[in-house]
């Protein structure tokens, strides 16, 4: 069942982008595009991102080099999404709590610059994969923006504790599944480029599985409003 163009390969690459594209037009539907404008732009570019993927990868007209630089293209215009989402998030996490907001976002951004150095660092300890370098690099790319997201991410929840302040029920929803999705992601990627995990096709499952159940949390957080 864990292999490419199985049934589960299949439905796993297809459902979560499908179910992106239904959530997107509730969010149009119900006006939350307006306090989340650049969260809507991220489903809409991911669920299209991944749609043209899938169709390339299926197509035997398409080569690995040319499916390999799509995927370049679409994982560093889905960074500065995320990097923007992130931002949104902060704000509204803070606009209410002044006194803290200039802080907490010089915080997030200084740790944001740790990350990126780190993350600079580690990537030259990456163990080679004997592929070629289209695709070494994809992989050290991919860790290197999980490794910084993830860390935000983090960072935030971490600011939002420290001071007690309190988060909106959508924002914490975004927040949550971002931060399930970014932390398997930068785990999975780091086995892979650490070479502790070679040719067991099972790091793609593992990671659609992990974005399918993302956006079913974004489904219930922003749409199923709270008891009382």
């Amino acid at each position: 069942m864990l292999q490419a163009h199985s049934f589960l390969w299949h439905y796993l690459w297809v459902a979560p982008n499908a179910l992106s594209l239904i959530l997107a037009g509730y969010i149009w539907r119900r006006g939350i595009q307006r306090r989340y404008p650049f969260f809507l732009c991220y489903l809409l570019f991911v669920a299209l991102e991944q749609f043209s993927l899938y169709v390339l990868d299926l197509s035997p007209k398409v080569s690995p080099i040319t499916w390999w630089r799509a995927f370049w293209f679409g994982t560093i215009i889905e960074g500065l999404l995320k990097f923007a989402v992130l931002a949104e998030l902060l704000h509204h996490l803070l606009h209410c709590w002044p006194s803290v907001a200039k802080l907490g976002r010089n915080l997030v951004s200084g740790a944001g610059v740790l990350l990126v150095l780190l993350a600079a660092g580690i990537a030259p300890f990456a163990a080679p994969d004997n592929t070629p370098k289209l695709v070494g690099g994809a992989h050290i790319l991919s860790q290197t923006l999980y490794m910084t997201e993830a860390g935000l991410i983090v960072s935030i929840f971490l600011l939002a504790g420290f001071f007690k302040i309190p988060w909106d029920r959508m924002t914490f929803g975004i927040a949550v599944g971002f931060g399930v999705v970014w932390c398997e992601h930068l785990a999975v990627w780091a086995l892979v480029t650490g070479g502790l995990v070679r040719n067991r096709g099972w790091e793609d499952f593992a990671n659609m599985a992990t974005s399918h159940l993302c956006v079913l949390a974004w489904f219930y957080y922003l749409l199923v409003s709270p008891k009382v």
